[in-house]
């Protein structure tokens, strides 16, 4: 039995099995049988009836076939052994078949012949402007062309198609200009353009040449025969002796007939099949000896009368002669390598081919209107259009300009999808660099658009995203350091540390993107708070990513669980420290988001416990603090970004700092960085200083929850000692330290803890005793903090000690510029210690007011009289963000889904949050002393100095007046920092008004920044917008003018007429015909209502008490209710433009949504009535008194809120008070000035349409308006001519039913009808309205007196008008004038015919005349007379 092959045997092994199986004739373990096929036979047939298989084939056999060929004759004889088996005619033998057809292999490998392809034409290959030729698809390629026979694949078919296709339509001229190959001093570049004589030609040479050139055009492959060639010779040499029989007039004739009938396609491709091998040499040869002649590219057909006919054919096609003109030249000189006569086949230059070779033009700028594509270096900086840079940069490529250097957009694009991994990384490095360059703003002048938004819309955020999926690690670590690039601003986390130990500085905005499709969506009714953030999370979650991130590109990076690929990168990857570095700068700023991405960071497994583990250990290799270490790896080093991290975490939530002290074991981190000296820290000094520095800002931010306190009594003896160290600063200073400004920021951040661990420690006794009471059983019990008034206030003598010292260094400009942040920090712990120490039990109150006597009179007061003080107050307007709105401007590149601060590249040197800025010291001074104010009101004369400043007062003027810049993210969180300081200033006006009999002097003025002040406050600052509202806004003391006669002197104003120009009457109606008061009366009324006032406004903002309390939480300090360290997101102020409107608006609101419910409010209660006369006294004192603070809202939205007191219920502004009140009101915006800014065509802030608005206002006045005149007024306002013509159309085309109840009078109505009937109307459709209520008696004088006037006004000039115009509108006057002529009412007719001017004396409203002038009547007469001929009956 024969044994199988096992593994290792040899293919000899497998031949000596297959011997032994053939010797031994044994049967195959398996047989073949094959079935019959249906399509052949049936199934049932037998063996004898099939025929021969497919394995019985002739088999040719070569035994011993030897190693050298043999000869050709005689080959070995073949048998074949399948003779009996075949099918064959008697007279045919198989094997002489065999023998006829099948040759020897001999005769094959012998006779291999390679083909002649000297006389084939070599066709370039067409350029692209592509880097790599376009690849082509079959479905581009029509295949209707019919093939020759056989059988052949579709892929042949279509090759032959597209051949077809190509020979069809020939190439253009442009592209198939022959490149010329002459001596240089056979050239004559300017020989095509300018004319040149025929020279004769000699016999001798033509015939020289004629039988030297052979047929270039006719090859003969298409004839199919073995003497081709000698056909088309035959050919060639018929043609030259036709042309030697022609004379040469006959020739240029015949060429002339031959360009005029032939295509031009066609002759360019003639002219580059010509001049090739052997007789393109002799033709350089012969134009050698003819250097003035100009050698060109000649048709076969011409070729005999040389380069002489080249300037006709250049004539007749002028477009293929510019093109070759263009065309660079290429001589033999320019070869790279010099052809020898040795070399194969290299007797035919072929210059097409070489022009790849050839040096690459100088690049140029195109002098065009359309702006160059931007190339970049692989630096990331823009290159120049023209610059020439050497090739030996890599920045040039053969795709689209190929002269230009570098790469663009596009091509970087398509560079980082390589398979190449060099490559890719290549592409994402650049585009890296490049988005880093634009972000800093130095693309902004030398490109047309913002590159970030351009890369965005193209994708670049998911591109990155799946780079980062990249297997590869350089490709993960360019991923990285572009996605860096594109979401984090380094000197915007910068600025955010700067201003951490501000005062409020640790709160910050988040970095959620303001976006419209965010804004449509929270204009959603009838949902509150936490309903809309549920319905928004749920419909982004059912978003696709890219939609996510097109208005939010942290959001949709969430959507694509980025945390978990950065965390796998961190934990398994292991990368370099610089990409570890971009990678906790991109958790930092996704921190920074909101709460829900510090939640969903949180939430990652395993990516904290890496981050804690790996870059907040404990213990690491000391050698990393050495000299001139390089570290390979940041795994197992502290690094102080990551505890930047963390403390960023940490803010986001009260729950999120309470997860990371005890489910990841932050304390012991913070005592071992803490309890440690810097110096003594394993770590390189800077850096050791800076992660120090970090576990002091994240234990501020813990205390500020009120949490980590336990850790104060461990850490007590370090605190001690850093403190006492603290007041060697200043020399250190004075010695220029290296590391002086770091030791700076970390004496701030011990501060900044140490005045949040006050405030808690403040609230202890508090909490303690709500603890012990049991009036609390109901509500929340929250237990005091571990830490009591007496553990904290033992520091206060070491920080005040510190700051007598660092006042002292105030006239030395540097020493002070480094001192002063820790110098504003000890005031904020100095102000928040007295605040928290004034309601101590365990403290003597006497104790604590003398305290502040000595406090006042050793330090401030002093300070104050400081000329580097007064230096201060007068840098707030310079470097005042409201009064230089351009300082916190968004930065060129910013895109609305990426929020950014916008200090890339730096602030200005005199911003407000720049080191010379004065803001943030005098904000702590501030705060300070309205601490020391409030708690001992006798010393608030001591700061009367404060108010006097110059500096400030110009400030002041300045900032209220001035426009605040829009609400961004770049410039929310400077805005809230200067507001600050504003309220500040604020405070201590209002003690020194109630103490001070001289502050009168600035109380207009401080009214005024408060007005403007409560308009801006943002969203985290309710609490102070409440107490301007409560203490100042309604404060008398802040308007003077009720106790100084401004009610007096309003009606003196009225009697003079001193603020019109003309008489304004108020228009009266049956409520208020009794007892007209005067406008004094009025002002003097609402200046007693003040604290009434004060109430309505307060009540209505009640919708802000949840937002109210979160924000009183923050600015007192009870640290047990904050929640978190970000504030809302910024959509806008706090209040809106127009809250003087609010309580009117409120209420129309209310009654229209109960109207649309069904309820019908037929009276309203006393004190609706009430709220809506005091909001009507509030805007009848700003109008009066504080008009300027009223000028950011627009007098059409402005006369757009009085319309509500005629729309809310049916007879609300028939009240006798709401009458009075609102008809003062109108007086004052019927003035010119208001009259003159009253736009209705402009988008109204709080409306959607003033159209709908004011037909809502012409149905009320149809229901309930009873004809009062004072509604009637504001129904005619909005009629002047200058306004929308569908307002008009309105009035006369849909309810003409309320021109009967118009009845205002003209001597009542306060607007010039002049603003009504110029200029002319031109609206054919309301000419014929006007035309049809006064004829139909609709519109009568005695009902409606104003619009009267008004129609027959607009009629009049209308049909008595003769300009020219279209023959509709002339055909509509002339029959307006004969039905004039024709009315029965000649009261009307006289009105409509002898109209003349205006008249506001005349009971009519217009004068008219006595008989009309020559021109009218004789217009007149020629209308009316040519109506009588047409009229009269035909003669018959």
């Amino acid at each position: 039995m024969l044994s199988r092959p096992k593994p290792g045997e040899s293919e000899a092994d497998l031949l000596h099995f297959q011997n032994q199986f053939l010797a031994a004739r044994a049967s195959p373990a398996v047989k073949i049988v094959k079935k019959a096929d249906k399509r052949k036979g049936k199934e049932g047939s037998t063996e004898a009836e099939r025929p021969p298989l497919q394995d019985s084939k002739d088999v040719v056999t070569l035994d011993d076939f030897p190693d050298v060929l043999p000869a050709l004759t005689p080959a070995p004889p073949k048998k074949s052994k399948i003779k009996s088996s075949c099918v064959h005619f008697e007279d045919e033998d198989p094997e002489e078949r065999l023998e006829r057809h099948d040759q020897h292999i001999t005769a094959v490998f012998s006779k291999i012949i390679e083909r002649d392809t000297s006389a084939v034409a070599v066709t370039m290959p067409v350029a692209v402007g592509d880097a790599f030729p376009r690849t082509f698809h079959r479905s581009e390629i029509k295949s209707e062309v019919k093939v020759g026979a056989g059988k052949k694949s579709i892929f042949a078919q279509k090759m032959a198609a597209r051949r077809a296709a190509e020979k069809a339509s020939p190439a253009p001229s442009s592209e198939c200009t022959q490149i010329r190959s002459t001596l240089p001093n056979a050239l004559d570049p300017e020989g095509s353009a300018g004319e040149v004589p025929i020279p004769s030609i000699r016999d001798g040479e033509a015939g020289d040449f004629f039988t030297s050139r052979r047929p270039c055009l006719i090859t003969g492959e298409g004839l199919g025969s073995q003497n081709s060639e000698q056909e088309a010779q035959a050919i060639h040499e018929e043609n030259l002796e036709k042309l030697r029989s022609m004379s040469e007039e006959e020739i240029l004739q015949e060429q002339e007939r031959l360009l005029s009938q032939l295509d031009s396609g066609l002759v360019a491709f003639l002219k580059s099949r010509c001049g090739g091998g052997e007789g393109l040499k002799k033709e350089l040869k012969m134009e050698q000896s003819r250097p003035e002649e100009s050698v060109e590219s000649l048709p076969v057909a011409q070729c005999h009368v040389g380069s002489s006919l080249s300037m006709q054919e250049l004539g007749l096609e002028e477009s293929v002669r510019k093109e070759e003109n263009m065309k660079v030249e290429i001589t033999e000189d320019d070869l790279p390598v010099k052809p020898k006569k040795e070399w194969i086949h290299m007797d035919n230059v072929e210059f097409e081919k070489l022009e790849w070779m050839k040096d690459l033009p100088s690049p140029r700028q195109k002098k065009t209107k359309k702006g160059m594509q931007a190339r970049f270096s692989l630096k990331g900086e823009l290159i120049p259009a023209d610059a020439d840079l050497p090739t030996h940069l890599g920045l040039h490529h053969h795709g689209e300009e190929a002269e230009r250097a570098g790469y663009s957009l596009q091509e970087l694009f398509h560079l980082s999808r390589s398979q190449v991994t060099q490559q890719r990384t290549l592409a994402l490095q650049v585009l890296g660099r490049i988005v880093e360059k634009a972000r800093a703003g130095e693309f902004a002048a030398s490109l047309k658009g913002s590159v970030l938004r351009l890369l965005l819309d193209a994708g670049f955020l998911f591109l990155l995203r799946f780079s980062l999926d990249d297997a590869v690690e350089n490709v993960m670590a360019a991923s990285v350091g572009a996605l860096r690039a594109l979401l984090v601003s380094l000197d915007d986390e910068k600025y955010l540390d700067w201003t951490f130990s501000w005062y409020q500085g640790m709160v910050t905005f988040p970095f959620v993107p303001t976006s419209e499709e965010e804004e449509e969506e929270e204009e959603e009714e009838d949902l509150n708070v936490t309903e809309k953030s549920q319905d928004k999370k749920l419909k982004d979650e059912n978003k696709p990513d890219p939609e996510v991130a097109r208005y939010d590109a942290v959001k949709g990076l969430l959507k694509t669980r980025i945390q978990h690929r950065l965390r796998y990168i961190l934990e398994v990857v292991r990368p370099v420290p610089t990409v570890v570095l971009d990678i906790l700068h991109i958790l930092t700023h996704i921190a920074r988001h909101s709460s829900e991405a510090c939640s969903q960071l949180l939430d990652c497994p395993r990516l904290i416990e890496t981050i804690v583990r790996e870059f907040l250990p404990t213990q690491w290799d000391p050698q990393v603090a050495e000299p001139g270490c390089l570290l390979t790896s940041f795994h197992g080093v502290a690094c102080s970004t990551a505890m930047k991290f963390i403390r960023v975490l940490a803010s986001g939530g009260r729950n999120a700092a309470a997860r990371l002290f005890n489910k990841f074991e932050m304390k012991s981190r913070l005592s071992r960085f803490i309890a440690e000296d810097p110096l003594d820290l394993p770590l390189p000094r800077e850096e050791a200083i800076r992660i120090s520095t970090e576990a002091f800002r994240l234990w501020a931010v813990a205390a500020g929850y009120g949490q980590a306190c336990d850790l104060y009594r461990d850490l007590y003896p370090v605190l001690v000692r850093i403190l006492q160290s603290l007041p060697e600063l200043p020399s250190a200073c004075k010695r220029k330290s290296p590391v002086i400004e770091l030791s700076v920021q970390r004496a701030t951040a011990v501060v900044t803890m140490l005045i949040y661990m006050t405030q808690t420690a403040g609230y202890t006794a508090e909490l303690q005793a709500k603890l012990n009471s049991n009036s609390s059983e109901d509500s929340e019990q929250i237990p005091p903090p571990p830490v009591s008034w007496n553990q904290v206030s033992g520091l206060q003598p070491f920080l005040e000690a510190s700051l007598k010292k660092f006042l002292q260094e105030i006239s030395q400009t540097e020493t002070w510029q480094i001192l002063q942040p820790l110098t504003t920090t000890y005031m904020i712990y100095l102000a928040v210690y007295y605040s928290a120490c004034s309601h101590q039990p365990s403290v003597n109150p006497i104790d604590c007011l003398e305290e502040l006597e000595r406090l006042t009179s050793e330090v401030l007061q002093p300070l104050l009289s400081q000329p580097a003080v007064h230096s201060m107050w007068d840098l707030l307007r310079p470097c005042s963000a409201l009064c230089n709105p351009l300082s916190c401007s968004q930065a060129p590149e910013s895109v609305c889904s990426i929020a950014s601060l916008s200090c890339m590249g730096g602030k200005p040197p005199l911003s407000l949050v720049e080191s010379k800025s004065p803001f943030p010291f005098l904000t702590a001074l501030l705060f300070l002393i309205n601490s020391i104010t409030h708690i001992h009101k006798g010393l608030t004369s001591k700061y009367r100095s404060v108010l006097d400043f110059r500096g400030l007062k110009d400030y002041l003027h300045q900032s209220w007046q001035t426009g605040p810049p829009a609400v961004t993210p770049s410039s929310a969180w400077i805005l809230r920092h200067e507001y600050h300081l504003q309220y500040f200033v604020l405070a201590l006006a209002r003690r020194m008004a109630s103490t001070c009999p001289d502050y009168t002097q600035h109380a207009s003025l401080h009214h005024c920044v408060a007005m403007a002040l409560l308009s801006r406050l943002l969203p985290g600052s309710e609490h102070l917008a409440y107490e301007v509202l409560l203490d100042l806004t309604f404060n008398p003391e802040f308007l003077p003018e009720g106790k100084a006669g401004g009610p007096e002197a309003a009606d003196f104003s009225d009697i003079l007429h001193l603020d019109t120009s003309a008489k304004l009457a108020q228009p009266g109606s049956a409520a208020a015909f009794s007892s007209k008061a005067t406008r004094g009366v009025l002002l003097r009324e609402s200046y007693e209502n003040l604290p009434s006032i004060r109430s309505c406004y307060i009540s209505h903002f009640v919708h802000l008490q949840p937002t109210l309390m979160r924000s009183q939480a923050s600015y007192q300090g009870r640290n047990y209710l904050i929640q978190s360290m970000l504030l809302p997101e910024v959509r806008g102020p706090i209040l809106p433009s127009d809250w003087p409107f609010f309580p009117l608006i409120s209420l129309y609101s209310k009654v229209t949504n109960a109207e649309t419910r069904g309820a019908i409010l037929n009276s309203l209660p006393l004190d609706l009535v009430n709220t809506v006369t005091w909001n009507l006294q509030w805007v009848l004192l700003l109008e009066t008194w504080r008009a300027k603070t009223l000028q950011s809202i627009p007098t059409a939205a402005k006369l757009a809120r009085l319309m509500c007191v005629f729309l809310t219920g049916s007879d609300l502004f028939l009240e006798a008070p709401v009458h009075r009140y609102t008809a003062a009101l109108l007086s004052v915006y019927c003035q010119p000035k208001a009259l003159d800014s009253l736009n209705l065509d402009a988008p109204l802030p709080g409306l959607a349409s003033f159209h709908d608005l004011y037909i809502s206002l012409l149905e009320q006045f149809e229901g309930v308006s009873f004809g009062d005149p004072l509604f009637g007024v504001f129904v005619l306002l909005p009629l002047q001519k200058r306004f929308s013509v569908h307002l008009r159309l309105s009035v006369f085309g849909e309810h003409t039913s309320i021109l009967r109840a118009l009845g205002v009078p003209l001597q009542q109505f306060p607007v010039p009808l002049e603003r009504y009937t110029s200029p002319s109307e031109d609206n054919l459709n309301l000419l014929r309205l006007y035309f049809r209520t006064l004829v139909t008696g609709a519109l009568r004088h005695t009902w409606c007196p104003v619009l009267y006037v008004v129609a027959v006004a607009h009629v009049n000039s209308f049909i008595f008008s003769q300009d020219s115009t279209t023959q509709e509108t002339d055909a509509a006057r002339k029959s307006m004038l004969q039905k004039t002529w024709l009315l029965v009412d000649e009261t009307l007719k006289k009105h409509l015919l002898y109209y003349r001017l205006l008249n506001a004396e005349s009971p009519l409203g217009f004068d008219l005349y006595e008989q009309l002038p020559p021109m009218r009547l004789k217009y007149l007469q020629m209308v009316t007379q040519k109506e009588n001929k047409d009229n009269a009956p035909a003669l018959v």
